[in-house]
């Protein structure tokens, strides 16, 4: 990328100075402060105010996969199922490879901070491959994906909304004949915010590059509020919903994936023209499967841990993959031991939901 292109369109502040002293206070990888952005104030640390038209105008290609979701809506699972159905199920290549390696992650290097990477570096002085790691994930993904040669297909992850994704994700630029073709295939995958919460906040706990040292019940009033990375929720998957009918778009479930994957493999294969054959269907099911993904080493992160990033005695980054089925219980354990929180989710989603129908039914007349 030479040069800025497109001006970035949406406002920028702070968060106020009390709640940003107050979120800095409990969510100990971010030293500088926090953002909101836009209308509906998508929450970011700092370092997104210095870097936000750089990424607003990384150049897109024809043939890139992008994968967006609010985190912790089966991200992981849903990039091992696209790349592998994308690359002729190449499972050797999945396994020497890490994940983060073949489906790099755009704007995770807004996430450490420049203090976190000095300490990083220190505690490993003495290994160049750890420190070589930690400087490749301090490095903007615009840049490094910009680097990545033409003749290799790119395989994205971001949690960016559609509004703070590239306009070039969106732009129809690649002719075909006489018509003109969307630019990018993008998949994205909604889940249960209870479920998303409950996650996010063990992921918030695992990483020093968020650093949450509050407890669930403080960190699902945050949630609500949308002052946590990518939120708010429900802003998040309107945005997506509203573009699900465009061609290139495909909106997937998460609840549907975990009871019936085969038939969510299959459709990820159509959109992407690779169905696997039967035999080959199978592999995959069996690769997939939430037993053997948390085993996988190729997609749990054991690089981020080597090298640090990840805390002791937390849950890991790939945790059961939905809910307790074996205790039959509707929701998850941090919301079924505390009852008035649990009221208090129900009646937020119910809220959430008869608000984005009464906006989906003016829409339609």
């Amino acid at each position: 990328m030479d040069k800025l292109q497109v001006k970035f369109p949406h406002r920028i502040r702070d968060v106020d100075p009390v709640t940003n002293a107050e979120l800095l206070e409990y969510f100990k990888g971010e030293r500088t402060g926090f953002v909101q952005v836009g209308p509906e104030g998508y929450f970011f640390p700092h370092k997104y105010k210095v870097q936000a038209e750089q990424y607003y105008n990384f150049e897109a290609r024809p043939d890139d996969v992008w994968i967006t979701t609010v985190p912790r809506s089966g991200t992981t699972w849903t990039q091992e199922l696209v790349w592998l159905l994308a690359n002729d199920l190449d499972f050797e290549q999945a396994r020497e490879r890490p994940l983060t390696e073949r489906f790099p992650f755009f704007e995770f290097p807004l996430f450490v901070h420049d203090a976190v990477k000095a300490e990083l570096l220190a505690e490993n002085k003495d290994n160049e491959a750890a420190k070589e790691f930690i400087e490749l994930i301090s490095r903007p993904g615009y840049e490094t994906l910009a680097e990545q040669p033409r003749n290799q297909r790119r395989f994205i992850k971001t949690h960016f909304p559609f509004s703070l994704m590239p306009p070039s994700v969106l732009d129809k630029k690649c002719k075909a004949g006489n018509q003109n073709k969307f630019q990018c295939s993008i998949i994205y995958v909604a889940r249960n915010p209870k479920d998303v919460a409950v996650s996010y906040y063990h992921l918030n706990r695992l990483f020093r590059t968020q650093g949450y040292t509050g407890d669930f019940e403080r960190y699902w009033r945050y949630f609500q509020q949308g002052l946590n990375p990518w939120l708010p929720y429900y802003s998040h998957v309107k945005e997506a919903k509203e573009l699900s009918h465009l061609s290139n778009v495909l909106f997937l479930n998460y609840e549907d994936m975990l009871l019936d994957l085969r038939a969510t493999v299959n459709q990820v294969g159509d959109f992407l023209n690779c169905t696997p054959d039967a035999e080959g269907l199978q592999r995959l099911l069996d690769h997939l499967s939430i037993k053997n993904f948390r085993e996988n080493k190729s997609v749990n992160m054991h690089q981020m841990a080597a090298v640090g990033i990840l805390n002791g005695g937390e849950e890991g980054f790939v945790r059961r993959g939905g809910k307790d089925n074996a205790a039959k219980q509707d929701d998850q354990q941090e919301f079924v031991s505390n009852p008035n929180l649990l009221k208090n989710a129900n009646d937020w989603v119910q809220h959430n939901i008869e608000k984005f129908k009464s906006m989906h039914d003016k829409n339609v007349h």
